[in-house]
């Protein structure tokens, strides 16, 4: 069984594949990963045109170094077949499926890749921008716990969900706070990431590094982005602090101890620590270690 790779996604940029400038400068970017786009950027008359240019961006010898995911048009819509099978020539980490609606979206996508032969390591990503979307999070979750699936990982798409429900988009959106939870609820019980949408106004960066933080306090693991100022507040906002860390290494050596061996709780600096804590302090310390090895 292919196993789900751990690596960090604080910074996700959103990149038009009808864009010959923006795609030329993902190789200098510090950002854990692009999503490169043939959907919402391109318009209906450079559809075949950005996918000539997503095959070029592609290409051994040019593709970039991070983690690179392809956003396709929805299977059900009249680019959606030639998406999949262009994004599955170019060999990304991952293709992004906008629109879903429950399971069967992710079914049908995966049913498409394995008939392409399409290598196990081949993953899908989920936009959550629908009603429907919202509502099914649960049972399209669920199929994170089947690896055979290839579902990887949960895309907040706020902007739709503005659109289609017609809530205010206020700048503390407080009208999306209890769905953007159900999304980050329902991919932890899948064993999925999960990346906040995007903040709108690239220019107010004290506005969007507080997106961040809130985004970081609500369980989130990074946020997609529209624009390269983005991606250092990002990734400082979505790394563990210096202090998590020396607290994270404090309770690895505790439990490491030899009179504390078997125990299930212990005490350390006058609070009492149980092994899940041990658990999430070995989660923060991978992911220190992966954002280290990035170099970024």
């Amino acid at each position: 069984m292919q196993l789900r790779q751990s690596r960090p996604r604080r910074s996700v940029l959103y990149v038009p594949a009808s864009s010959e400038k923006a795609l030329a400068k993902i190789g200098s970017l510090a950002c854990d990963a692009v999503i490169i786009d043939l959907e919402d950027a391109v318009a209906p008359e450079q559809k075949e045109e950005a996918r000539e240019r997503l095959r070029s961006i592609l290409a051994e010898k040019s593709r970039p170094r991070c983690e690179t995911i392809i956003r396709i048009n929805a299977l059900s819509s009249e680019w959606g077949t030639e998406d999949l099978l262009a994004a599955r020539a170019c060999k990304p980490d991952a293709i992004l499926l906008p629109k879903i609606d429950g399971p069967g979206d992710i079914h049908d996508a995966d049913d498409a890749l394995d008939e392409t032969d399409a290598p196990a390591s081949l993953r899908l990503w989920a936009m959550i921008e629908t009603p429907r979307a919202v509502l099914n999070i649960g049972a399209i979750a669920e199929l994170g716990r089947d690896m055979a699936s290839r579902l990887d990982c949960f895309v907040a798409g706020t902007n739709d969900l503005v659109k289609d429900t017609g809530v205010a988009a206020t700048p503390d959106r407080r009208y999306l706070m209890s769905w953007l939870m159900q999304i980050v609820l329902a991919a932890r019980a899948g064993g999925l990431d999960v990346l906040d949408g995007v903040s709108n106004d690239f220019r107010d960066l004290e506005a969007f590094r507080k997106e961040c933080r809130e985004a970081a306090s609500m369980g989130f693991d990074g946020k997609t982005l529209i624009h390269p100022a983005q991606i250092d507040i990002a990734n400082a906002v979505f790394a563990p602090t210096a202090e998590a860390r020396a607290e994270a290494l404090a309770i690895l050596e505790a439990f490491a101890r030899p009179e504390n061996a078997g125990k299930g709780v212990i005490a350390l600096d006058g609070r009492m620590v149980e092994r899940l804590h041990l658990a999430q302090a070995e989660k923060l310390l991978a992911k220190a270690r992966e954002i280290e090895e990035t170099g970024s």
